[in-house]
């Protein structure tokens, strides 16, 4: 039996068809099989794995309460703190990191009942739209080897588009859940910011940080929500407002609900054939009874560049605590403590990592802080308007993810290229609001993304709309064939 939505296995382990040892062996043995060629993960914790397993079986035989998550195997992008398990952010100066503590999200999980295979792959602190960024090593896209997952989340899209994990979690700072889910065709959701606690996440940018779940269907997409959401007094970003039960938006009636259609994610950059499965989905919602109007976002062109200013600049001071002293990385033989420092740092971080530094550290250097940050903080708030203004009239707005279909390795060389490719996510990020990316077709053969965008905490509309597009289109639900994987 395939690994299949955690709705479909919750029944099969309740009615005692499957046991959660079985389903971790199961899912354990299709890594070992398929993740040489794949690479989604960075470690895998078999034994923890089977030993929990085991735990619920011993729960279940007993009668006890269990969480609403149990026996569900699951994967952690590597930038989640585990505690006694190593966390790298696919970065050789964390190469030996083992924290003392686990992340919120984790905690939840394990409360709930879910099963950690392992830590999975990702662009280096969360810099990238490819995962070609890691310092260790690319994952592989799973409907073509030849091509990437997307990033920074590669390594979880990847694994459970390929069925080695349920579900996993992610983090998104300027499209890294969305954009991977697009490219390898599964759901990915960035939920509000400070929906989810951001406690034990490594940070990259922490203004736009926010963690959020890769599952294969909308349903278990609400059913992880349920379960990762939550005020968390560790975290002082976290949001302390009612969260609803998100399966009672799983609901397959849109009629009369108000989409709009931002007409500037449809300009220069998205493929022909992208922007033509898109319409389509807009076609069929309108079939479906929604209301749809073009709109627009008039400040969306200056989001890339404001995005490039907020984050390196939040990077550069996140990241200035990777000193050799603490942890990670130690370079031996230098001569002195500043040389320790800048050796140690030089060696630990990879190119794209370096680079962010650099721009971030030069935009809040004295004589340019107010040229270059306040000027993006400033943006950031016009992105924020316009969005603010388009759900007065809106109860969802819908976009492409991603201005292509998954790329080929090493096809975007050119760093502004590659920067492009989050061009229809950021400013989401910007405007700290939810958005989803729901598969829908194949171009050339690979999966195309479709993007709501709701409302600061209106997740559940999201939910709604892409629970009835997924029950009322065969284009939806996509498998890779893995030829050439098996």
């Amino acid at each position: 039996m395939e690994l299949s939505t955690i709705h479909g296995l919750r029944d099969l382990l309740a009615n005692r068809e499957i046991s959660a040892e079985e389903l971790t062996n199961q899912a354990l043995e299709k890594i070992e099989k398929i993740d040489d060629k794949i690479k989604a993960f960075v470690t895998v914790t078999k034994d923890e794995a089977i030993q929990v397993a085991r735990e619920i079986d011993q729960k279940r035989s007993k009668g006890e309460s269990l969480g609403p998550l149990a026996g569900i195997p699951m994967a952690l992008k590597d930038n989640m703190c585990t505690e006694d398990i190593k966390t790298t952010c696919s970065s050789k100066i964390l190469y030996n990191f083992i924290p003392p503590y686990s992340a919120k999200v984790y905690e939840k999980l394990l409360g709930a009942g879910s099963i950690l295979l392992g830590k999975t792959n990702m662009d280096e602190f969360a810099m990238g739209s490819s995962t070609e960024n890691s310092g260790f090593f690319p994952t592989c896209n799973p409907w073509d080897l030849n091509c990437v997952p997307g990033g920074s989340s590669g390594g979880s899209a990847a694994a459970v588009a390929s069925g080695e994990a349920v579900f996993a979690l992610g983090s998104d700072t300027g499209g890294s859940i969305r954009q991977p889910a697009s490219f390898c065709g599964v759901v990915g959701l960035k939920p509000t910011y400070g929906a989810v606690s951001r406690y034990g996440l490594i940070a990259y940018a922490s203004s736009l940080d926010q963690i959020g779940p890769f599952t294969r269907d909308v349903t278990d997409c609400a059913l992880v929500m349920n379960a990762i959401t939550g005020h968390d007094s560790f975290d002082s970003t976290s949001a302390l407002v009612d969260y609803p039960d998100y399966t009672r938006f799983l609901v397959n009636d849109i009629k009369d609900m108000r989409i709009g259609i931002p007409r500037e994610y449809f300009g220069e950059g998205i493929e022909p054939e992208v922007e033509a499965k898109i319409r389509e989905a807009i076609n069929k919602l309108e079939e479906l009874g929604a209301v749809v109007e073009e709109c627009s976002l008039p400040h969306t062109q200056y989001a890339l560049p404001a995005y490039y200013i907020i984050a390196p600049a939040e990077c550069s001071s996140n990241l200035a605590r990777y000193d050799g002293v603490r942890y990670g990385l130690r370079v031996e033989d230098a001569d002195d403590i500043v040389s320790m420092f800048s050796r140690t740092r030089d060696q630990g971080f990879g190119i794209e990592v370096k680079r962010r530094i650099m721009l971030g550290t030069y935009a809040l250097s004295s004589g340019y802080y107010d040229a270059y940050y306040l000027k993006a903080l400033k943006v950031r708030n016009l992105v924020k308007q316009d969005f603010d203004k388009a759900f007065e009239k809106f109860d969802c707005l819908i976009t492409p993810t991603a201005p292509s279909v998954a790329f080929e390795f090493g096809s975007k060389a050119d760093t502004i290229a590659m920067y492009k490719q989050d061009v229809c996510t950021i400013p989401i990020n910007l405007a700290g609001i939810p958005a989803l990316s729901l598969p829908y077709g194949l171009v050339n053969n690979m999966p195309v993304g479709l993007q709501f965008v709701g409302k600061a905490f209106g997740e559940g509309n999201l939910l709604r709309v892409a629970y009835t597009l997924e029950q009322n289109s065969d284009q939806t639900r996509l498998e890779p064939s893995l030829e050439g994987v098996k």
